[in-house]
């Protein structure tokens, strides 16, 4: 394979049926693919625990075959695996997560957070009643190792968090809406990995688009926001291969929102 060779990825939740905006997502992706003598790859982004199911995934699979697009890479409906850079869902994945976390913990790009639910969310409102965007203050962002080995003692559980910078703009050049910059002071410093030790989407899909080789990302514009977070995660790791990403708007309802349930039979089959 060229190192220039165009690799797409589809990465479904698997937490209901396919929606037609997950559909319209996969074609873009497919015919991009297809156009560029590419990759067209399905990964089972299964992190959500508590709403994925394997009935969902059985439904992407019947809706992405009924439309036809065939993918050359990923999980298949009978156990089997098409391609060499599986397991090609998630939670199959864990360890290699982990993995890079550690990395970034050592590295000093990462930091333990041990506020409680009830912290955070008086944090959030403190911030909302001064009228100021409810992000995580970093709290935890200076707590020395022997700080964290005593709330361990206590039974504190942590999160992992990106030790986003906190000077400079995070810049790149969307495929669909141009050149893209976001003040690295406003990003927040997110959970990489959960008290549960699962890995947050924001994270994952870094580590996967990295090691899966994919060249472009083609998505909802609903996940602009995500991209510069992203960014600085493949930095920090040094990855050094910034993707190309290219967000698509959103189908809307006839009131001119976001189409969702309430506008009807949202879901391919």
């Amino acid at each position: 394979m060229s190192e220039n060779k165009v690799r797409v990825r589809f990465a479904p939740s698997p937490t209901g049926f396919l929606h037609i905006g997950g559909a319209r997502t996969a074609l873009f992706n497919w015919l991009f693919a297809r156009r560029y003598g590419g990759t067209f790859i399905l990964r089972i982004e299964d992190t959500d625990e508590a709403r994925s199911t394997n009935e969902s995934v059985g439904a992407i699979f019947d809706s992405l075959k009924w439309l036809g697009l065939e993918w050359d890479e990923g999980p298949m409906p009978d156990g089997k695996t098409l391609g060499d850079f599986g397991p090609y869902y998630q939670m199959q994945r864990i360890e290699t997560y982990r993995k890079y976390a550690e990395q970034l913990l050592k590295e000093g790009n990462a930091y333990r957070c041990y506020c409680t639910p009830e912290e955070l969310d008086q944090m959030r409102k403190e911030l909302m009643a001064q009228k100021l965007s409810p992000k995580y203050n970093g709290k935890c962002r200076k707590l020395t190792e022997q700080e964290c080995m005593k709330k361990e003692t206590q039974g504190l559980k942590s999160v992992i968090r990106f030790k986003m910078p906190k000077e400079g703009k995070t810049q790149f050049d969307d495929l669909v809406r141009g050149p893209i910059e976001f003040e690295n002071a406003l990003l927040d410093d997110f959970v990489l990995i959960k008290a549960s030790g699962i890995p947050t989407y924001n994270f994952a899909c870094v580590i996967d688009d990295y090691l899966m080789k994919i060249t472009h990302v083609l998505r909802g514009d609903d996940h602009l926001s995500n991209t510069p977070r992203q960014i600085q995660v493949n930095k920090a790791l040094g990855f050094g291969n910034i993707l190309q990403y290219g967000h698509l708007s959103m189908i809307l309802g006839p009131d001119g929102s976001r189409l969702s349930k309430r506008h009807g039979a949202t879901s391919v089959t």
